[in-house]
């Protein structure tokens, strides 16, 4: 008795090491890959990958072809523009450089608009404006004025203030003036200073400097002689200089003022720029010039400066 029951037992146990065996892989039973090459797993799954690509691209390639849209009409830059803009851009020949009197006539008789418009002027420079020596920057008075109505601020002593108002300063305040630039309110167009009270604008500098409001000596509205500073800021005493890609543009008028008047003021920026020339430039100083009115076309003119 004794005997069989041990051999059932050892019996038993075969069949339960029987049955572990068949549910554990062994290294028989699993799918053999070389570590490199076309038998290796990494490339047995991109050949599936690959098959995979292959077919779904055979399957888009045999779906019905879907037909695309008309091919949207490009209008030129002339052809988006207004209908009284393309009606005044016929009368200027295409090519063709004016004299300054002939593209002076021509632009005022081009002027689309209803309102009195300015007369502009746009200057492509041979200079480079990252040169500290060509980074052009002046002030002109016209003699006909600008046309435009200008707000003077002053911030300067009580005396100078005073003398200042008298000279048709439309703001002229002491330590008051603060109290308005703590507020934001920039209800000025040009702001004067004297040098002594600079350094109380610096706190503000983010404020005036990108309204192109922060006094500036080569502007001349850093100065001890504040009244001689607002009597030509009221006459028509303007700032220009040349942008990033080296263009000067400028405002010289109302179109109200006549050819003559404008004119005066054409000449007078004229000779302000040529004298603004950098003694380190080499070639052509001034490259190209054009003339327009507000919201009119270009003309381009003869080389003024040669």
């Amino acid at each position: 008795m004794y005997r069989e029951r041990i051999f059932m037992a050892e019996e038993e146990a075969k069949k339960v090491v029987e049955a572990v065996e068949e549910t554990v892989e062994t290294p028989e039973t699993e799918e053999k890959f070389a570590k490199a090459g076309k038998k290796s797993k990494k490339h047995i799954e991109e050949v599936k990958a690959e098959e995979e690509r292959q077919a779904r691209k055979a399957e888009a390639a045999a779906a019905p072809e879907v037909k695309a849209g008309p091919k949207p009409i490009t209008r030129s830059r002339l052809e988006r523009r207004g209908k009284n803009y393309r009606k005044a851009n016929e009368k200027i020949e295409k090519g063709k450089i004016y004299s300054l009197e002939d593209g002076l006539k021509l632009a005022i008789e081009t002027s689309p608009v209803k309102f009195d418009a300015t007369l502009e002027m746009h200057f492509r420079l041979g200079v480079d404006p990252r040169q500290a020596d060509q980074n052009i920057r002046a002030t002109v008075t016209l003699p006909a004025g600008t046309g435009k109505d200008v707000r003077v601020a002053v911030f300067a002593p009580l005396d100078a203030a005073k003398a200042a108002k008298a000279a048709g300063a439309d703001i002229a305040e002491d330590e008051e003036f603060t109290k308005r630039l703590d507020k934001e309110q920039l209800d000025f167009d040009v702001l004067i200073s004297t040098p002594q009270y600079m350094p109380k604008l610096g706190k503000y500098a983010r404020l005036l400097g990108p309204k192109g409001l922060m006094p500036n000596p080569k502007a001349g509205t850093v100065t001890t002689d504040i009244e001689k500073a607002v009597k030509e800021a009221k006459a028509g005493k303007i700032e220009y200089r040349v942008d990033k890609q080296a263009i000067v543009h400028v405002g010289l008028g109302k179109l109200s003022f006549g050819e003559e008047k404008l004119m005066e003021n054409i000449k007078a920026f004229i000779e302000s720029l040529k004298s603004q020339k950098p003694a380190s430039i080499k070639g052509q100083y001034v490259k190209s010039v054009f003339i327009s009115t507000t919201m009119g076309p270009s003309i381009q003119i003869e080389n003024i400066y040669n």
